[in-house]
Protein backbone atom coordinates (compact mmCIF):
# COMPACT_ATOMS: atom_id res chain seq x y z
CA UNK A 1 0.00 0.00 0.00
CA UNK A 2 3.08 2.46 1.18
CA UNK A 3 4.32 1.67 -2.78
CA UNK A 4 1.09 2.49 -4.30
CA UNK A 5 0.65 5.65 -2.60
CA UNK A 6 4.17 6.70 -3.27
CA UNK A 7 3.56 6.37 -6.84
CA UNK A 8 0.54 7.80 -6.77
CA UNK A 9 1.83 10.98 -5.37
CA UNK A 10 3.74 11.27 -8.89
CA UNK A 11 2.92 14.11 -10.76
CA UNK A 12 0.69 13.44 -13.55
CA UNK A 13 2.85 14.05 -16.38
CA UNK A 14 6.12 11.71 -14.92
CA UNK A 15 3.14 8.48 -14.29
CA UNK A 16 2.01 8.90 -17.98
CA UNK A 17 5.46 8.85 -19.28
CA UNK A 18 6.45 5.63 -16.71
CA UNK A 19 2.92 4.11 -18.01
CA UNK A 20 4.12 4.62 -21.17
CA UNK A 21 7.18 3.03 -21.03
CA UNK A 22 5.90 -0.07 -19.43
CA UNK A 23 3.21 -0.63 -21.54
CA UNK A 24 5.66 -0.21 -24.91
CA UNK A 25 7.93 -2.89 -22.69
CA UNK A 26 5.29 -5.36 -21.82
CA UNK A 27 4.03 -5.05 -25.01
CA UNK A 28 7.73 -6.63 -26.23
CA UNK A 29 7.82 -9.02 -23.39
CA UNK A 30 4.19 -10.16 -22.56
CA UNK A 31 4.17 -13.05 -24.87
CA UNK A 32 1.12 -14.43 -23.81
CA UNK A 33 -1.21 -11.29 -23.20
CA UNK A 34 0.05 -10.08 -26.47
CA UNK A 35 -1.04 -13.48 -28.42
CA UNK A 36 -4.56 -13.22 -26.35
CA UNK A 37 -5.33 -9.22 -28.22
CA UNK A 38 -4.08 -10.57 -31.09
CA UNK A 39 -6.81 -12.95 -31.07
CA UNK A 40 -9.57 -10.88 -29.45
CA UNK A 41 -9.00 -7.68 -31.98
CA UNK A 42 -8.41 -10.60 -35.09
CA UNK A 43 -12.09 -12.07 -34.48
CA UNK A 44 -13.42 -8.71 -33.74
CA UNK A 45 -12.34 -6.68 -36.68
CA UNK A 46 -11.39 -9.38 -39.03
CA UNK A 47 -11.55 -6.88 -41.94
CA UNK A 48 -8.89 -4.42 -40.11
CA UNK A 49 -5.15 -5.12 -42.39
CA UNK A 50 -3.12 -7.04 -40.49
CA UNK A 51 -0.96 -4.02 -40.17
CA UNK A 52 -3.57 -1.71 -38.83
CA UNK A 53 -4.49 -4.63 -36.33
CA UNK A 54 -0.81 -4.85 -35.08
CA UNK A 55 -0.91 -1.18 -34.20
CA UNK A 56 -3.89 -1.58 -32.69
CA UNK A 57 -2.74 -4.34 -30.08
CA UNK A 58 0.51 -2.11 -29.62
CA UNK A 59 -1.66 1.03 -29.20
CA UNK A 60 -3.71 -1.29 -26.43
CA UNK A 61 -0.10 -2.07 -24.63
CA UNK A 62 0.55 1.84 -24.12
CA UNK A 63 -3.14 2.23 -23.14
CA UNK A 64 -2.61 -0.36 -20.27
CA UNK A 65 0.51 0.87 -18.90
CA UNK A 66 -0.91 4.99 -19.02
CA UNK A 67 -4.30 4.07 -17.33
CA UNK A 68 -2.27 1.63 -15.01
CA UNK A 69 -0.43 4.20 -13.19
CA UNK A 70 -3.15 7.19 -14.04
CA UNK A 71 -5.51 5.31 -11.82
CA UNK A 72 -3.24 4.77 -8.92
CA UNK A 73 -3.53 8.56 -8.77
CA UNK A 74 -6.93 8.82 -8.94
CA UNK A 75 -7.54 6.29 -6.34
CA UNK A 76 -5.82 8.66 -3.91
CA UNK A 77 -6.85 11.77 -5.13
CA UNK A 78 -9.18 14.10 -3.51
CA UNK A 79 -12.64 14.17 -4.66
CA UNK A 80 -12.09 17.90 -5.85
CA UNK A 81 -8.84 16.96 -8.25
CA UNK A 82 -11.36 13.79 -9.34
CA UNK A 83 -14.05 15.94 -10.30
CA UNK A 84 -11.26 18.20 -12.21
CA UNK A 85 -9.75 15.20 -13.73
CA UNK A 86 -13.11 13.36 -14.90
CA UNK A 87 -15.36 15.49 -17.60
CA UNK A 88 -18.67 14.10 -17.61
CA UNK A 89 -19.54 14.56 -21.76
CA UNK A 90 -23.28 14.02 -21.49
CA UNK A 91 -25.59 12.58 -18.46
CA UNK A 92 -28.78 13.99 -19.42
CA UNK A 93 -29.92 10.28 -19.38
CA UNK A 94 -28.57 9.53 -16.09
CA UNK A 95 -30.02 13.11 -14.31
CA UNK A 96 -33.56 12.47 -16.47
CA UNK A 97 -33.90 9.14 -14.88
CA UNK A 98 -32.83 10.25 -11.15
CA UNK A 99 -35.74 13.45 -11.80
CA UNK A 100 -38.05 10.39 -12.81
CA UNK A 101 -37.24 8.74 -9.57
CA UNK A 102 -36.26 5.65 -11.85
CA UNK A 103 -34.00 2.89 -10.26
CA UNK A 104 -30.24 3.06 -12.48
CA UNK A 105 -27.96 0.51 -13.94
CA UNK A 106 -24.78 1.87 -14.87
CA UNK A 107 -23.62 -0.91 -18.00
CA UNK A 108 -19.95 -0.12 -17.89
CA UNK A 109 -17.87 -2.37 -20.21
CA UNK A 110 -14.27 -3.49 -19.17
CA UNK A 111 -12.39 -0.41 -20.58
CA UNK A 112 -9.43 0.60 -18.90
CA UNK A 113 -10.59 3.37 -17.18
CA UNK A 114 -13.50 1.62 -15.74
CA UNK A 115 -12.13 2.06 -11.95
CA UNK A 116 -12.24 5.69 -12.89
CA UNK A 117 -15.74 5.50 -13.74
CA UNK A 118 -16.82 3.81 -10.86
CA UNK A 119 -15.42 5.97 -8.32
CA UNK A 120 -16.90 9.14 -10.01
CA UNK A 121 -20.10 7.58 -10.09
CA UNK A 122 -19.47 6.98 -5.79
CA UNK A 123 -18.86 10.68 -5.89
CA UNK A 124 -22.58 11.43 -6.77
CA UNK A 125 -23.13 9.57 -3.87
CA UNK A 126 -23.69 6.06 -2.36
CA UNK A 127 -23.67 3.34 -5.61
CA UNK A 128 -22.92 -0.20 -5.24
CA UNK A 129 -20.88 -2.62 -7.59
CA UNK A 130 -19.53 -5.99 -7.64
CA UNK A 131 -16.07 -7.19 -8.28
CA UNK A 132 -13.82 -10.31 -8.04
CA UNK A 133 -11.50 -10.87 -5.28
CA UNK A 134 -7.72 -10.40 -6.24
CA UNK A 135 -6.66 -13.57 -4.83
CA UNK A 136 -3.22 -11.51 -3.52
CA UNK A 137 -2.58 -8.66 -1.00
CA UNK A 138 -4.08 -6.69 -3.81
CA UNK A 139 -7.76 -7.47 -2.30
CA UNK A 140 -7.51 -4.74 0.71
CA UNK A 141 -6.15 -2.06 -1.82
CA UNK A 142 -8.93 -2.62 -3.95
CA UNK A 143 -11.35 -2.30 -1.52
CA UNK A 144 -10.35 0.15 0.30
CA UNK A 145 -10.04 2.36 -2.42
CA UNK A 146 -12.90 1.73 -4.15
CA UNK A 147 -15.41 2.25 -1.52
CA UNK A 148 -13.63 5.42 -0.24
CA UNK A 149 -16.79 8.10 -1.46
CA UNK A 150 -18.85 5.68 -0.02
CA UNK A 151 -19.98 2.56 -2.43
CA UNK A 152 -20.58 -0.44 -1.71
CA UNK A 153 -19.14 -3.77 -3.00
CA UNK A 154 -20.74 -7.42 -3.63
CA UNK A 155 -18.21 -10.52 -4.51
CA UNK A 156 -19.47 -11.73 -7.78
CA UNK A 157 -20.82 -14.92 -6.46
CA UNK A 158 -22.85 -13.16 -3.31
CA UNK A 159 -26.27 -13.59 -2.94
CA UNK A 160 -28.41 -11.12 -4.91
CA UNK A 161 -31.22 -10.57 -2.26
CA UNK A 162 -29.51 -7.76 -1.11
CA UNK A 163 -28.31 -6.16 -3.86
CA UNK A 164 -31.81 -5.76 -5.69
CA UNK A 165 -33.04 -4.59 -2.34
CA UNK A 166 -30.24 -1.24 -2.27
CA UNK A 167 -31.42 -0.70 -5.90
CA UNK A 168 -34.87 -0.80 -5.43
CA UNK A 169 -34.11 1.82 -2.34
CA UNK A 170 -32.69 4.01 -5.62
CA UNK A 171 -29.03 3.27 -5.04
CA UNK A 172 -27.45 3.20 -9.07
CA UNK A 173 -25.40 -0.16 -9.50
CA UNK A 174 -22.38 0.21 -11.51
CA UNK A 175 -22.55 -2.96 -13.43
CA UNK A 176 -19.37 -4.66 -15.17
CA UNK A 177 -21.28 -6.74 -17.48
CA UNK A 178 -18.46 -8.63 -19.95
CA UNK A 179 -17.38 -11.48 -18.36
CA UNK A 180 -16.79 -15.32 -18.31
CA UNK A 181 -20.04 -16.15 -17.33
CA UNK A 182 -18.01 -19.93 -16.02
CA UNK A 183 -20.96 -21.97 -14.70
CA UNK A 184 -23.54 -19.03 -14.71
CA UNK A 185 -26.84 -18.95 -16.83
CA UNK A 186 -25.76 -17.72 -19.96
CA UNK A 187 -26.82 -17.56 -23.72
CA UNK A 188 -24.76 -17.38 -27.02
CA UNK A 189 -25.40 -14.12 -28.40
CA UNK A 190 -23.73 -12.18 -31.09
CA UNK A 191 -20.37 -10.20 -29.90
CA UNK A 192 -18.88 -8.82 -32.99
CA UNK A 193 -20.90 -11.39 -34.60
CA UNK A 194 -19.50 -14.34 -32.57
CA UNK A 195 -21.86 -16.14 -30.68
CA UNK A 196 -20.55 -15.82 -27.45
CA UNK A 197 -21.33 -17.12 -24.12
CA UNK A 198 -23.12 -13.97 -22.47
CA UNK A 199 -24.54 -13.56 -18.81
CA UNK A 200 -28.11 -12.75 -18.89
CA UNK A 201 -27.68 -11.47 -15.61
CA UNK A 202 -28.17 -7.62 -16.25
CA UNK A 203 -32.16 -8.11 -17.83
CA UNK A 204 -32.66 -10.48 -14.97
CA UNK A 205 -31.73 -8.06 -12.59
CA UNK A 206 -33.17 -4.88 -14.67
CA UNK A 207 -37.12 -6.48 -13.89
CA UNK A 208 -36.45 -7.09 -10.60
CA UNK A 209 -35.66 -3.81 -9.67
CA UNK A 210 -37.66 -2.20 -12.82
CA UNK A 211 -34.41 -0.11 -13.61
CA UNK A 212 -33.17 1.60 -16.71
CA UNK A 213 -29.80 0.38 -18.12
CA UNK A 214 -27.21 3.19 -18.51
CA UNK A 215 -24.24 2.34 -21.20
CA UNK A 216 -21.33 3.90 -19.48
CA UNK A 217 -17.91 4.21 -21.06
CA UNK A 218 -14.92 5.52 -19.55
CA UNK A 219 -12.10 7.04 -21.79
CA UNK A 220 -8.49 8.26 -20.71
CA UNK A 221 -7.60 11.12 -22.84
CA UNK A 222 -4.57 11.90 -24.12
CA UNK A 223 -1.54 12.36 -22.15
CA UNK A 224 -2.16 14.05 -18.47
CA UNK A 225 -5.33 14.95 -20.03
CA UNK A 226 -7.76 13.30 -17.69
CA UNK A 227 -10.71 11.25 -18.26
CA UNK A 228 -14.05 11.74 -19.96
CA UNK A 229 -17.37 9.86 -18.82
CA UNK A 230 -20.48 9.19 -21.30
CA UNK A 231 -24.05 7.72 -20.31
CA UNK A 232 -25.69 7.08 -23.48
CA UNK A 233 -29.89 6.42 -24.09
CA UNK A 234 -31.56 3.55 -22.10
CA UNK A 235 -31.23 0.24 -23.62
CA UNK A 236 -34.50 -0.31 -25.34
CA UNK A 237 -36.72 -2.60 -25.68
CA UNK A 238 -35.20 -4.02 -22.62
CA UNK A 239 -35.47 -6.20 -20.39
CA UNK A 240 -37.91 -8.30 -22.96
CA UNK A 241 -39.44 -12.00 -22.55
CA UNK A 242 -36.11 -13.32 -24.91
CA UNK A 243 -32.98 -13.73 -23.21
CA UNK A 244 -30.58 -13.82 -26.11
CA UNK A 245 -32.36 -10.98 -27.33
CA UNK A 246 -31.63 -9.45 -24.24
CA UNK A 247 -28.01 -10.68 -24.47
CA UNK A 248 -27.46 -9.46 -28.12
CA UNK A 249 -29.06 -5.68 -27.00
CA UNK A 250 -26.11 -5.78 -24.22
CA UNK A 251 -23.83 -7.01 -26.03
CA UNK A 252 -24.53 -4.71 -29.07
CA UNK A 253 -24.02 -1.19 -26.69
CA UNK A 254 -20.76 -2.73 -25.33
CA UNK A 255 -19.34 -3.10 -29.57
CA UNK A 256 -20.47 0.67 -29.41
CA UNK A 257 -18.36 1.99 -26.77
CA UNK A 258 -15.34 -0.11 -28.13
CA UNK A 259 -15.51 1.28 -31.16
CA UNK A 260 -15.83 5.13 -30.20
CA UNK A 261 -11.99 3.88 -28.45
CA UNK A 262 -10.47 0.42 -29.37
CA UNK A 263 -7.02 0.67 -28.16
CA UNK A 264 -8.98 1.07 -24.31
CA UNK A 265 -10.71 -1.85 -24.32
CA UNK A 266 -9.52 -4.83 -22.34
CA UNK A 267 -8.15 -7.11 -24.93
CA UNK A 268 -5.70 -8.95 -22.67
CA UNK A 269 -9.19 -10.97 -21.03
CA UNK A 270 -10.38 -14.00 -22.61
CA UNK A 271 -13.62 -12.93 -24.06
CA UNK A 272 -14.05 -16.06 -26.24
CA UNK A 273 -12.64 -18.57 -23.64
CA UNK A 274 -16.01 -20.72 -23.93
CA UNK A 275 -16.09 -20.37 -28.07
CA UNK A 276 -15.06 -23.19 -29.51
CA UNK A 277 -13.79 -23.82 -33.18
CA UNK A 278 -12.86 -27.35 -34.30
CA UNK A 279 -13.19 -28.48 -30.69
CA UNK A 280 -10.55 -26.22 -29.89
CA UNK A 281 -9.54 -23.07 -28.22
CA UNK A 282 -9.38 -20.02 -30.13
CA UNK A 283 -6.59 -19.20 -28.63
CA UNK A 284 -4.13 -22.01 -28.84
Amino acid sequence: MGLLRGLAALPWPLLTMIGTGLGALAYVLAVRPRHIARVNIGLCFPKLPAAARERLVRRHFLALGQNAFATLRVWWASEDELRRRVRVVDRGSYDEALAGGRNIILLAPHFLALEVGGLWASSLGHCISMYRAPASVLEHALLSRRTRFGATLWRHDAPLRSLIRSIRQRTPFYYLPDLDPGDAEAVAAPFFGIPTPTLTALARIARLTDAVVLPCYTRKLPGAGGYEVEIRAPLAPFPTDDPLADAARMNAAIEEGIRLMPEQYLWTYKRFKRVRREGGSLYD
